[in-house]
C-alpha cells in the first residue's frame, strides 16, 4: 500500500486504505490563469490517486473552486477587481478561468475529482459551520456582526506547522491587533459588508472568511472523517492550521488522517509569482513547441516534497525524453509479444508506493530501456503498464507513420557527412543527440538507417 509523508505526523506513514479513500485538495482561485507552479499540487493529488487505484482502491476526491475573491484574507476582492479590469461580470470571469484551469489539468492528464464545489454556491454550508462553531463555544460574535474563531479553545493548534500558539506574535496588519478579538491569533469566520457579493446571515449581511470554505466543503462532500488532505506547502500555515481547527472543533474529533504537502516550484532559481513577473503558463510551454506533458515529466523527475527549480533547459530535456519513449514504445510494439519484465515492473511499483519516489521509478525505466537482455515485446508491455501511473501518453505513436522530429533530418545529414569524412567521434556524438530526440540510428553496409 502507499506510504507517504504526513506533515502533521512528521514521518512517512502508510495510507490504511480499505476499498475506498477520500481525498481533499485545495483548489484554485479562478481570477487568472494558473501557472505551472500552481499545477504541481494537482499533479501530486493525481499521483496519489493513480497509485491507489492501481491497488484497486476507489478514490473519492473533492477539490474546491474559489470563485469569490473576498473569501481570501488579502484585504481586496481579487475576482471583482479582475472582472472590472477585463470588462466582464464576476460570473463570466470566474467561469472563463475555471474552464482554462480544467483545460490545463486535462492537458497534464490530471484526472478530474468527483466533486468540484464552487465557493459562491456553498455559502450556506459555511454559514451552517460558523453557527455550529458558535454553538460549541469555539467562535464568538462581536457587535458589528463579525464572527471570530476563538483559537484558545483549540489547544492542539499548530500541530501541522509547528507554530505554537503561545509563541505566535501579531502580524504587521491592522486586523492582527484588532481590539474586537479575544486573542490576536483569532481569525474572522464572517465579515460584515454591504458591498457586492455579500450574503444574508444570522449575524447580518457579509461574507465568510477564507479558511471556512475548505472546512465546510470537505465535511459536506467527504464526511466527518476523511483520509488525505493535499495542498501546497505555502498553505500549511495559516490556512491548513485554521482549517484543521475549524473542522475538528465542529465535529469534536480529528477529521483528516493524513496531511500531504507539495514543495515550492522555482523557475530559473526564483519563486514563480505574478508579483515578480516570473510566471510560466502551460500555454507558454506549448508555444515554445514543447508537449505539455513535458511539464508532467519534469515534475516526475523530482520528489513531490523536494523544491524543484524548473528551467527551459529541463523542460526541453523532459520533452525529448517523452518523445523518445513514445518512439521506443511504437518501435517495440512491432516486435513479437512477450510477458512483461516483471522484475523491472515490481521495482517501479515499489518506488511509486515509497512516498511517491518517481525519480527512482524513472531511473529504473531508463535502465529497462537500455537493457538489451530484455525482449522488445517485454519492454513494450512494461512501459505501457506503468504509463497508467506516469500518464505520459506513451502509446500515442503506435501505428503512426514514422516522421522525424524537427531538426532530426539536419542531424542525420550531418552524421552522414561525418561518416564519409571518417570522423567517428562526431558521428557517435550525433548518434547520441539523435537518440535523445527519439531517433535510433543503425549503420549498415549501405549507409545509416533510422527508426
Amino acid at each position: 500500500m502507499l506510504r507517504i509523508y504526513d506533515t502533521r505526523a512528521r514521518q512517512v506513514e502508510e495510507i490504511a486504505a480499505g476499498r475506498a479513500v477520500r481525498m481533499y485538495t485545495c483548489g484554485p482561485t479562478v481570477y487568472r490563469h494558473a501557472h505551472v507552479g500552481n499545477l504541481r499540487t494537482y499533479l501530486l493529488s493525481d499521483l496519489i490517486r493513480r497509485v491507489l487505484e492501481r491497488r484497486r482502491v476507489r478514490v473519492l476526491a473533492c477539490q474546491n473552486i474559489t470563485d469569490v475573491g473576498h473569501l481570501t484574507d488579502s484585504g481586496s476582492d481579487k475576482v471583482l477587481e479582475q472582472a472590472r479590469a477585463e470588462g466582464r461580470s464576476v460570473g463570466e470571469l470566474a467561469r472563463f478561468y475555471e474552464d482554462a484551469f480544467r483545460d490545463d489539468t486535462s492537458a497534464l492528464n490530471i484526472r478530474p475529482p468527483e466533486h468540484t464545489p464552487r465557493a459562491s454556491e456553498t455559502v450556506d454550508l459555511m454559514i451552517e459551520l460558523i453557527a455550529r462553531l458558535i454553538e460549541r463555544g469555539h467562535a464568538y460574535e462581536v457587535p458589528d456582526g463579525s464572527v471570530f474563531f476563538d483559537v484558545q479553545t483549540f489547544p492542539t493548534y499548530g500541530e501541522i506547522s509547528g507554530n505554537r500558539l503561545d509563541s505566535l506574535k501579531p502580524a504587521h496588519r491592522i486586523d492582527a491587533v484588532d481590539p474586537r478579538k479575544r486573542f490576536h491569533a483569532d481569525w474572522a469566520l464572517w465579515k460584515p459588508s454591504s458591498g457586492e457579493l455579500t450574503w444574508d446571515s444570522p449575524w447580518g449581511r457579509g461574507f465568510p472568511g477564507w479558511h471556512v470554505e475548505c472546512s465546510a466543503m470537505s465535511l459536506r462532500f467527504l464526511g466527518a472523517a476523511f483520509d488525505i488532505h493535499v495542498g501546497g506547502i505555502d498553505l500549511r500555515f495559516p490556512h491548513h492550521e485554521d482549517e484543521r481547527a475549524q473542522s475538528n472543533a465542529a465535529t469534536g474529533h480529528e477529521v483528516v488522517r493524513h496531511w500531504v504537502h507539495g514543495e515550492h516550484l522555482l523557475f530559473d532559481g526564483r519563486k514563480m509569482a505574478k508579483s515578480t513577473g516570473n510566471v510560466v503558463l502551460l500555454s507558454d510551454v506549448a508555444a515554445a513547441g514543447l508537449d505539455p506533458l513535458a511539464v508532467r515529466m519534469a515534475f516526475l523527475e523530482h520528489r513531490y516534497r523536494q523544491q524543484l527549480n524548473l528551467t527551459w533547459d529541463t523542460l526541453r530535456a523532459a520533452d525529448r525524453t517523452v518523445r523518445r519513449w513514445r518512439a521506443r514504445v511504437a518501435e517495440w510494439s512491432e516486435s513479437p509479444s512477450a510477458p512483461m519484465a516483471a522484475d523491472y515492473a515490481e521495482r517501479v511499483e515499489a518506488a511509486f508506493t515509497d512516498d511517491l519516489d518517481t525519480p527512482s521509478a524513472l531511473r529504473i525505466l531508463r535502465d529497462l530501456e537500455r537493457d538489451e537482455s530484455v525482449a522488445p515485446g517485454a519492454k513494450f508491455e512494461t512501459f505501457l503498464h506503468l504509463d497508467q501511473v506516469l500518464a505520459l501518453d506513451l502509446s500515442t505513436e503506435i501505428g503512426k507513420a514514422r516522421v522525424l522530429p524537427p531538426g532530426a533530418g539536419e542531424l542525420l545529414e550531418a552524421r552522414g557527412r561525418a561518416r564519409e569524412a571518417r570522423d567517428w567521434e562526431e558521428a557517435d556524438r550525433l548518434r547520441e543527440e539523435l537518440a535523445e530526440m527519439g531517433v535510433r540510428v543503425a549503420d549498415t553496409p549501405d549507409g545509416q538507417t533510422w527508426t
